[in-house]
């Protein structure tokens, strides 16, 4: 527990850890002192005075070097000459606060006067209008009039792209510097900048292209008033228009937690996904989001969005029933002699594990993973990753992170943020290894360099960091298996349990194996399927979200089921309409084991239905009796079935807790535009290494059988089945080089 300092606030005493700022402890009293540049992420700075109070301290007799108490044993508070900034201010022993004097509330006018000197009159139509700190705040503290001649104000062109995904409104711009903070302190991306001083003062961006930074996002969030907006969502609604369902993101193996705003497009005369905000999860992604989980989301409602069951005549796909498809697809699997089911890493555990339930139940049928070279690994991060009770915050001085051939801003965006603060500001030693550059490599204090397929050589190597392993109070090892084929990674991860092992790491909290998995449910669809190594060919192959993936094996008819109409789908024999992660409820475990629920933020489009509802219905096409209604009812036979799950319920992971800093509870100008959370913060199961001892593995194939081995490198903005489909991404999307 850190030493409690004790304040006082309007009267009112509170205990609050030393080092705390007045504005974030009058914030535990639920006394909200009024900001602009401060942000609770953000290093303070001071500079829009919004937060001017009243400070005093215990005065204390010169001579006698003792606190002055008045006749009544009172402590004599000796008040500032001066109003003082709460954000910049840290509490002290007895220090008291006046937020609501008159002296306090002149200065916020004057302050709201001054900003509006220079702000345009055009809320009516500016994206912020609904949920605008200014507006807000203004309303509460500003003045009746202002003073100033509207002809006199800064006038300048109005949305100037950053770059194309974020948009600058000069005029709006209060010069907070939130944005640039940001860039500069969480994600380390220098991008952005103040250009010329006083009234002309503006924001430009430092990159070529224009706002390069994977996270321009979150600016968007967190900017006070309408000056920076997104291509995404600019123009598009207005804030009381939309509904907000609470979801997940699949694209990476953080699991971030999002907010869908969804609005009834007049158009189309269906609802659609305006944008995607951050949901507060301080153990996940606290409020930040990755600009592939912000905007990719288009593919929920694309032209070519699969709505109809389709199967294969005289030669051509053409548009069938439900019954119909079923039927063929029955008629095929009697007569096969073997079926094998292909099951995607981006379904959900309810999804994925009725499907491998109705393949089984053939009594000829084999299931598999996609991508395989997942499936190789994942038992080993089941056993040795993150103990349950991990906080990667709690991660500091003391503690040793381990990044292998891994790039983590590519592969598990929120991550590199999390792991980059644990070294940066609380000195955790930082240890990469990799064949190649990364960006994690500048906060490095030990970089070990290996030839590209030579990490065998890195692995005989790696025995020299034993001592200072073992020495640390924790050790996080970050994993990818880059131009690694399934032995290799296997083995890879085989030696990294076995440093944890050796180390006496295996099974602490805040230790662990972290895995960069390719999607967001790798973990899970693993867990819930238990899925052996594919089989050369089958009379059937039922390929369930795997996209245009070539790990599957020879088929004589082939069942594609998926969102939308892949280069895969368009060669099977019968085609299957899944609803998206949008369109139906469920859970994802993310690559750290944490098990969260998403919920329906569309109807469905068309005929899709959600892909546990279609592997039921072909199983009962089978002779089965399944009765599932739900996505909650199958996840209730998932805990008495799958190990490691049987201490969860959707009830749990629908549990919540008070976070600190609060946010999205509608003072929108301390956290931004965020959502609090109410779809619960999820559950992280145990580790094996937690609740047994875990013997050394014998590491299987050697590593040193990669050399050579071709395997694009995994960019987050990689070309993909989803990622094609975001009109705004479009100029964000590379080819993976091959090197």
């Amino acid at each position: 527990m850190a030493d409690l300092v004790n304040v006082t606030i309007d009267g009112v005493a509170v205990a609050v850890p030393k080092g705390t700022l007045v504005v974030d402890a009058a914030k535990k009293l639920g006394n909200d002192i009024p900001v602009f540049c401060y942000h609770p992420k953000l290093k303070p700075v001071g500079m829009c005075r919004m937060c001017l109070v009243d400070v005093g301290t215990p005065k204390v007799d010169p001579a006698t070097k003792q606190v002055v108490k008045d006749d009544a044993g009172n402590v004599v508070i000796a008040w500032m000459p001066k109003l003082t900034t709460g954000c910049t201010t840290p509490v002290s022993e007895g220090m008291a606060v006046r937020t609501a004097t008159q002296q306090v509330k002149d200065a916020r006018e004057d302050v709201l006067e001054f900003l509006l000197t220079s702000h345009p009159l055009d809320c009516p139509v500016c994206d912020k209008g609904g949920e605008c700190p200014l507006q807000n705040l203004t309303l509460a503290h500003g003045p009746g009039q202002s003073r100033f001649d509207y002809e006199a104000k800064q006038h300048n062109d109005k949305h100037v792209p950053l770059g194309d995904l974020i948009f600058l409104d000069r005029e709006r711009c209060i010069q907070c510097a939130r944005c640039i903070r940001f860039q500069d302190d969480i994600a380390d991306d220098h991008v952005l900048q103040f250009f010329e001083r006083g009234r002309h003062m503006e924001i430009m961006t430092l990159s070529e292209p224009g706002f390069d930074s994977y996270f321009s996002g979150n600016t968007t969030d967190i900017c006070p008033v309408g000056a920076l907006t997104s291509a995404d969502f600019r123009f598009k609604a207005r804030p009381w228009e939309l509904d907000a369902a609470q979801s997940v993101c699949n694209h990476c193996p953080v699991g971030c937690n999002t907010t869908l705003n969804t609005r009834l497009e007049t158009k189309t005369g269906g609802r659609e996904i305006k944008r995607v905000m951050p949901r507060q999860n301080e153990q996940v992604n606290e409020i930040w989001l990755c600009d592939k989980g912000r905007f990719v989301h288009h593919y929920t409602r694309a032209d070519d969005k699969l709505t109809q069951p389709m199967v294969r005549r005289d030669g051509k796909l053409v548009e069938a029933t439900w019954d119909q498809a079923f039927g063929v697809i029955a008629e095929r699997v009697r007569a096969a002699e073997s079926v094998a089911g292909v099951i995607g890493d981006r379904i959900a555990n309810e999804d994925a594990f009725a499907v491998a339930r109705a393949v089984r139940s053939t009594g000829k049928g084999s299931v598999s993973m996609s991508p395989a070279i997942s499936a190789a690994y994942a038992d080993i991060v089941r056993a040795c990753g993150v103990g349950a009770a991990t906080d990667l915050k709690q991660i500091g001085k003391g503690d040793v992170i381990l990044v292998v051939n891994a790039d983590v801003e590519e592969q598990a965006p929120v991550w590199f943020l999390r792991l980059r603060q644990a070294a940066v500001d609380r000195g955790a030693k930082l240890v990469v290894a990799h064949h190649r550059s990364t960006k994690m490599h500048r906060y490095a204090a030990q970089i070990m360099r290996y030839e590209i397929g030579g990490i065998d050589a890195w692995v005989a190597d790696s025995a020299k960091l034993l001592p200072d392993l073992t020495a640390a109070r924790n050790v996080l090892i970050a994993f990818g298996d880059e131009k690694l084929d399934a032995p290799a990674a296997r083995s890879l991860a085989q030696h990294l349990a076995n440093l944890l092992i050796d180390s006496g790491h295996a099974g602490k909290a805040n230790s662990g194996l972290l895995a960069m998995y390719p999607h967001g449910n790798t973990q899970g669809v693993f867990d819930v399927t238990a899925p052996m190594p594919a089989v050369a060919e089958a009379g059937v192959v039922w390929a369930v979200g795997v996209g245009d993936r070539a790990d599957l094996p020879q088929a004589s008819f082939l069942v594609v089921q998926d969102v939308v109409m892949t280069e895969l789908a368009s060669q099977a024999d019968v085609v299957l309409p899944a609803s998206s992660f949008a369109e139906r409820d469920g859970s994802y475990t993310s690559g750290d084991r944490r098990v969260q629920r998403f919920y329906r933020a569309l109807p469905a489009a068309g005929q899709a239905r959600p892909d546990w509802w279609i592997a039921q219905e072909v199983a009962r096409k089978l002779g089965a009796e399944w009765r599932y209604e739900g996505a909650g009812q199958i996840f209730a036979d998932i805990v008495t079935q799958i190990p490691g799950y049987a201490s969860l319920s959707y009830e749990a992971l629908a549990k919540g807790e008070e976070q600190w800093p609060p946010m999205g509870r509608g003072d929108l100008y301390y956290g931004g535009t965020v959502y609090d959370n109410e779809g619960g913060l999820g559950v992280r199961y145990v580790a094996e290494a937690e609740v047994g001892t875990v013997v050394r593995y014998e590491v299987g194939a050697p590593i040193a059988a990669l050399s050579g081995l071709e395997r694009p490198e995994r960019m987050l903005y990689q070309d993909g089945e989803l990622i094609r489909r975001s009109h705004v991404m479009a100029s964000h999307v590379v080819k993976p080089a091959v090197a």
